[in-house]
């Protein structure tokens, strides 16, 4: 098997959703050669990162055109099975920043998330789910910020403790809440 196969498989589950999640996406990965590629159209890997700031108090988000919503940064793998790379790639593409910190090179998160149809590069996309892989990066929030106009509106630096308040997709509100926990977690450890 391939090597984020045994990331995935390697990875220890912070509650009950991500044991189930993990479950699924090795039964996923296991029975699909394309899982890298959004082609197909049940499931595909997509990886993501969650950006603070060096105190882990902050959050960046990006504003998402497609979702008109508030949220962390990532995207599809392409065929790229380093999904670390492509955090980082997607963490800079999306917000313009250049110098980026891995914290660790450890999966962060596991979750599985339907992403419901909509219409991207002015084709449909049709309901499917992303088996997404989340990355913790760092950054300096005093680096400048920019946005990328054919995905997102804005970029923004967000305190962790009130950073929900300005979430607007509800099935994303447990998956920001188990990151900031465990960013909190970590921070104290520091």
């Amino acid at each position: 098997m391939v090597d984020y196969y045994h990331k995935i498989k390697n990875y220890t589950p912070k509650n009950e959703q991500e044991e189930v999640d993990k479950l699924a996406m090795l039964a996923f990965i296991e029975h699909n050669e394309d899982v890298l590629d959004r082609e197909n159209l049940v499931a595909h890997l997509t990886s993501s990162a969650i950006v603070v700031n060096e105190e882990m108090d902050k959050v960046l988000f990006a504003h998402h055109n497609i979702y008109n919503a508030w949220g962390w940064v990532g995207g599809h793998n392409d065929g790229d099975g380093n999904l670390l790379e492509v955090a980082i790639k997607e963490a800079k593409e999306e917000t313009g920043l250049e110098h980026i910190v891995v914290v660790d090179e450890d999966i962060f998160m596991l979750d599985v998330i339907h992403v419901t149809n909509h219409i991207k590069h002015g084709k449909y996309v049709g309901d499917h789910l992303h088996l997404n892989v989340t990355f913790l990066l760092q950054a300096d929030e005093e680096e400048s910020v920019m946005h990328k106009p054919d995905e997102n509106s804005g970029v923004r630096w967000f305190a962790i403790d009130t950073c929900l308040d300005h979430v607007q997709e509800e099935r994303m509100m447990a998956i920001y809440q188990k990151a900031f926990d465990a960013i909190k977690k970590r921070s104290v450890r520091k």
